[in-house]
């Protein structure tokens, strides 16, 4: 069964920089994936997704600071944070769909699994 597990969370000073990864197996590496994120008594947000053909795109709160990628070879979803402020602490969950696509989609309810999330505290 699929599996994702996220790791890289911790605390960091406002203006640093964190490298949240995720593992994922049980499953063909070529799903669209990405990065959410969700505070207590807030709705889920996307961060960022990745297509089935490795393109990336991020959402407008983050652009120009966060960077998504793939590592094919160890099946593994990077997102690179850059320039972190406190407004960026919650919990940050990585998600896979199903389907193979040459989009990205923000909508949560497109993605079929989800990891448990990892705080990240700015």
């Amino acid at each position: 069964h699929v599996q994702l597990v996220e790791s890289g969370g911790g605390s960091v000073q406002a203006g640093g920089s964190l490298t949240l990864s995720c593992a994922a197996s049980g499953y063909t590496f070529t799903s669209c994936m990405g990065w959410f994120r969700q505070a207590p008594g807030k709705e889920r947000e996307a961060v960022a997704g990745i297509d089935s053909v490795g393109t990336g795109k991020t959402a407008d709160s983050v652009r120009g600071r966060f960077t998504i990628s793939k590592d094919n070879a160890r099946n593994t979803l990077l997102l690179q944070m850059n320039s972190l402020t406190p407004e960026d602490t919650t919990m940050y969950y990585c998600a896979l769909r199903r389907a193979w696509g040459r989009y990205v989609t923000f909508g949560p309810d497109d993605y079929d699994y989800w990891g448990q999330g990892t705080q990240v505290t700015v």
